[in-house]
């Protein structure tokens, strides 16, 4: 299993610059997502590590050799597309063995692969269909047995699942994830699904205008994040932000804002004192929020409810926003009125109003 480096990755289309001097490292036997929204850079990196894209600058490194300017074939590579590309006039067994015929291994080789690969993905029953008698999960398997009985040294996804409805989505999901863990290959996965990087990333690269917003595990990106815009893409549903300003109240220090104030500990005061008087956005996740009666706490108007079976989501406002609020309920959230919340100081989030970055 090759160590993957990504050392000044560019790419240009003419003037216009889609990834500016990427540096990332993929270790042996990591799943690692690539994450973030339409037009940032995500697709295009992977293309260019499976050698599909053309490099403008930097250099591609696996297992040490460069192979930056060598053809797909030549860096043990394989790939799954978010377009099944099936071969329709050929049944499963037939699609799957296609690149291994091509390079004219024996046949008890590829009939060994195809059916060691077949009992991992559960598609020993269908070898013989072809992939119009198959659904649309089936066909998304078949894609991915085409790739593992070439057994390469890393394995790409671009968007695999996008083309699937949710519920099977969700199925796949869990697939994937066991898949990883019974192969043990590295793999690299392009999706704009943070719920998809969160559970199958061991680490997730949060991307935006071609750049690395921050790379790290699921639990680093969901409580630690480095930037606004991390915290606002990692989590669903997504983060509450507030404007606010930071003022000090004699040796503490306070997020004042439009209807709300939050007074900080001491010792998260002293780290934010040469801050005091800055503008900043106060991150809130929707369920950070706990029911409360006591005289403090902040009275919050039910504009709108989305029932969910467990759970309830409440449109509110605060500060001038719009703010959602996770709950558990038994039944449907009554619109109208006003609820009492209060937030714990380990779940506010304070950026630089400018810079994004995190306070």
């Amino acid at each position: 299993m090759p160590e993957i480096r990504i050392e000044s990755l560019r790419k240009a289309y003419g003037d216009h610059s889609i990834i500016e001097g990427l540096d990332l490292t993929m270790a042996d036997g990591e799943f690692t997502v690539l994450v973030g929204p339409s037009g940032c850079g995500k697709s295009t990196t992977l293309r260019m590590i499976a050698g599909l894209e053309t490099c403008s600058g930097g250099a591609i490194l696996i297992d040490g050799r460069d192979v930056t300017r060598l053809e797909p074939k030549e860096r043990d590579l394989a790939m799954v597309f978010q377009d099944y590309a099936l071969y329709p006039h050929m049944n499963v067994a037939k699609n799957m063995s296609f690149a291994l015929r091509l390079a004219r291994y024996p046949s008890a080789e590829i009939e060994r692969r195809v059916r060691d690969v077949a009992a991992t993905l559960d598609l020993t029953p269908y070898l013989d269909r072809k992939p119009a008698e198959l659904s649309g999960g089936q066909r998304q398997r078949v894609a991915m047995g085409r790739a593992l009985v070439r057994d390469a040294g890393t394995f790409l996804f671009d968007e695999p699942l996008s083309n699937l409805d949710a519920k099977l989505r969700g199925s796949m999901r869990a697939e994937l994830a066991l898949m990883s863990r019974r192969i043990r290959k590295n793999m690299i996965y392009v999706t704009h699904d943070q719920v998809e990087a969160m559970t199958l990333g061991d680490r997730i690269v949060v991307m935006r205008h071609g750049k690395i917003m921050q790379a790290g595990s699921p639990e680093e990106l969901y409580r630690r994040p480095a930037n606004r815009f991390v915290a606002g893409f990692i989590g669903s549903p997504t983060m509450n932000f507030l404007k606010a300003d930071l003022v000090g109240e004699e040796d503490r220090v306070a997020v004042v804002g439009q209807g709300f104030r939050f007074l900080l500990s001491p010792e998260r005061s002293k780290s934010l004192h040469a801050s005091l008087g800055r503008a900043v956005d106060l991150g809130v996740r929707p369920s950070a929020f706990e029911p409360s009666e006591g005289a403090d706490a902040l009275q919050l108007p039910v504009v709108l409810s989305e029932y969910l079976g467990a759970q309830s989501v409440i449109i509110s406002e605060l500060g001038g926003a719009r703010i959602a609020i996770e709950v558990n309920a038994s039944g449907p959230i009554p619109i109208g009125g006003t609820r009492g919340f209060k937030v714990a100081e380990e779940s506010l989030y304070l950026f630089d109003s400018k810079t994004e970055t995190s306070l």
